[in-house]
């Protein structure tokens, strides 16, 4: 469909050269009988040009190409309005290239949640300060054993302390076990000491680009949903919200972070030599969760009774929630684990989301939330 959309765009930007060409005498072309003056035939050629120009910027600037697009398809329709009766069928092509091209000016615009999240981002930045202590033995003496040998692992013993992680992923989420995936994509900015969670989704839901932001700052969270950037279709928050958004800033703490659990705020307790039992408290808001390790002191489970599921925001239900960890690869040389979230429900449990990390970095001092993103191509 995007290669159709593409095919579209940049043919209907060469169409117009013939309006230059023929105002200029360059060729003979019979679909068009209507005389074009040499004036407007420079239009025909800025319009052109406009068109396959933002060809090129959907490969090579995606954030913008909507807008040589936009400009190009109302030049175009002026255009095609001097030459109705030859260049009338144009006006379809403007139809097919500006729908999209409106779409992504929403999502470019700036209360779209890419705009805040960027904002949100530039603010923990400014707030938050990177420090050079390196973790230690003596940092993991504290810890139940298993988590220890979790910790040497992940390669935590003699890297910094995190005060940040940055995370560009993919994956695939959905509603119910019995319904299809929908692709996503993901950037997430998170914040330690304090504690902040910025997560932002951009995917497609009946062809038309959809963004969901979960935001945790201070003691609370939201979780929002919008299509085209106009309507939103999700919004949740409340105590639920903010209880089920510390299990999953937890989690982030125990699969992308480990080194964050040598906080001593954190109460551990060993319920078998491979299983512990966490309690772990964020602005007044406190979850337990369980983790479990495999031999090799790999994390393999994590589970919590303390999150709500909800599909709109409005009611939740509070049900088990994992994430057990599918396999474990290297990513800007830190071990990453690919994994499902699962919920447990009276009737089965089942995935409703995976997650594979394509890139990470720690203590970062620069925002990469303007990373390109599908989400303002169509």
């Amino acid at each position: 469909m995007k290669y159709l959309f593409i095919f579209v765009l940049g043919v209907h930007g060469l169409i117009h050269l013939m309006g230059f060409a023929k105002a200029f005498n360059l060729a003979a072309f019979e679909p068009i009988q209507t005389p074009i003056s040499q004036p407007l035939g420079l239009l025909w050629l800025g319009a052109g040009l406009l068109l396959v120009v933002s060809v090129v910027l959907f490969f090579a600037l995606p954030t913008w190409w909507w807008l040589p697009a936009l400009l190009g398809v109302v030049l175009s329709q002026v255009l095609i309005s001097t030459a109705w009766s030859d260049a009338k069928v144009g006006t379809l092509a403007n139809l097919i290239i500006c729908v999209p091209a409106l779409v992504a000016a929403l999502l470019a615009a700036p209360w779209n949640y890419r705009a805040q999240y960027g904002r949100d981002v530039a603010a923990g930045m400014a707030s938050h300060t990177n420090q050079t202590e390196v973790v230690t033995e003596a940092d993991l003496a504290h810890l139940p054993a298993a988590v220890q040998q979790y910790l040497r692992f992940a390669g935590v013993v003699g890297q910094p302390r995190v005060r940040n992680y940055q995370l560009q992923m993919h994956g695939g989420l959905r509603n119910g076990p019995n319904d299809g995936w929908m692709q996503v994509k993901i950037d997430q900015q998170s914040f330690v000491g304090p504690h902040e969670r910025l997560f932002l989704v951009d995917t497609a839901m009946f062809g038309v680009p959809a963004q969901a932001y979960h935001r945790y700052i201070g003691p609370h969270a939201i979780f929002e949903v919008k299509i085209a950037a106009l309507f939103r279709i999700v919004d949740a928050r409340g105590p639920e919200m903010d209880r089920s958004e510390t299990v999953t800033l937890f989690n982030d703490m125990c699969l992308l972070a480990p080194a964050t659990l040598i906080d001593p705020q954190i109460v551990w307790e060993e319920l078998d030599p491979q299983t512990v039992q966490a309690t772990f408290t964020n602005a007044g808001n406190t979850i337990r969760a369980v983790l479990s390790f495999d031999a090799n002191g790999a994390l393999r489970n994590f589970y919590s009774d303390d999150r709500s599921r909800t599909t709109n925001g409005q009611s939740y239900k509070q049900v088990r929630w994992s994430t057990p960890v599918t396999s474990w690869r290297t990513v800007n040389g830190r071990p990453m684990p690919e994994a499902e979230a699962r919920w447990h429900l009276p009737e089965g449990e089942f995935a409703y989301a995976y997650f594979v990390v394509d890139a990470v970095e720690y203590n970062v001092t620069q925002s990469a939330s303007d990373t390109p993103s599908s989400s303002s191509r169509p």
